[in-house]
């Protein structure tokens, strides 16, 4: 799974530092559920420019046309069910139905969220698999907050292709 935040591009501070992939993680996330009124759209539009469009393949191209879509009504909804338990440090419980369309019910420490190509996901600890898992925003048939607090986890740790620093390690 690619992670379009991780290639380079104009993505810079005001410090002249580049952004992080979890920092453009939470700004897309943030501007997920803004709906499609004047200042969502002027805002996907200023993200849009944070990133290189210049030069990037098929892949790119898609995620970066998702990453500044608005979102339905539903999947929005979702969207800040999970962004409000990624603030919080919650658990939220999942109802998911995978490829194979089985469904299941989850508990997960969500991390944070990205895009790739045409599609949303949540990033998480997947308690039921005990490991890291990425849930589909389309496949999330149901999400809700369980109240219990989640264990604080580095969203650079989770996302893909991530270099490995001896400070993140």
């Amino acid at each position: 799974m690619a992670n379009v935040t991780t290639y380079p591009g104009k993505t810079h501070r005001t410090d002249g530092a580049a952004l992080t992939a979890a920092e453009i993680a939470a700004l897309a996330l943030s501007l997920a559920h803004l709906g499609a009124g004047p200042q969502a759209t002027t805002a996907r539009r200023a993200l849009g420019h944070l990133i290189d469009t210049d030069s990037h393949d098929d892949v790119v191209t898609a995620t970066l046309a998702t990453l500044t879509r608005p979102l339905d009504a539903s999947t929005a909804d979702r969207a800040r069910v999970v962004a409000a338990a990624i603030t919080e440090h919650r658990v939220v419980r999942l109802c998911y139905g995978d490829a194979g369309a089985n469904v299941t019910i989850r508990e997960v420490e969500p991390v944070t969220c990205l895009v790739h190509r045409d599609h949303w996901y949540l990033v998480g600890w997947c308690r039921m698999r005990r490991g890291v898992r990425a849930f589909r925003f389309d496949r999330i048939l149901a999400v809700e907050s369980t109240g219990l607090p989640a264990r604080p986890r580095r969203a650079e740790r989770y996302l893909p292709f991530q270099r490995r620093t001896a400070a993140a390690a």
